[in-house]
């Protein structure tokens, strides 16, 4: 599994122009769900985002996580993250998982994370516009198999 976290100041999903979530200061993250992916994926990354040191403190350092900050969370399904560039100029997506079962894994990982902060989110599968304004800009590449 593949999150792409970014901090922000805000964000929001749009589905056909209509605004269908937004969030103020927290993270936007871009989830990726490939095929050998497991709940305990979802373990390894809901233990950790909450709880990264990404927001600064009042001295200007990144010492604050997203629970302590009381920001929020914007999750977005992102099946282009399990992108093959390896070979030629088309991207392979052979190690995207399935819809039915990415879908399982993408709402449990919300669930998961609601558990500690607020989350919001798109809509699994749909085409999506999202607006992320990066703060700092800080974007972090968190993959479940190296945590």
């Amino acid at each position: 599994m593949i999150a792409l976290l970014q901090r922000v100041s805000r964000s929001a999903v749009r589905v056909e122009g209509e605004t269908i979530a937004r969030i103020g200061p927290g993270v936007t993250i871009l989830l990726g769900v490939l095929l050998d992916d497991r709940s305990a994926d979802i373990d390894r990354l809901v233990k950790k985002i909450p709880f990264l040191r990404i927001f600064p403190d009042e001295k200007g350092r990144m010492d604050r996580s997203l629970v302590d900050i009381g920001g929020e969370a914007l999750v977005v399904s992102q099946f282009t993250l399990a992108a093959d560039l390896r070979r030629g100029r088309r991207p392979s997506f052979d190690a995207a998982m399935p819809p039915d079962p990415a879908r399982e894994l993408y709402e449990e990982f919300c669930r998961r994370l609601a558990e500690h902060v607020p989350v919001k989110r798109g809509i699994f599968g749909a085409m999506m516009e999202v607006e992320i304004l990066n703060d700092g800009p800080v974007t972090l590449i968190l993959d479940s198999r190296k945590l």
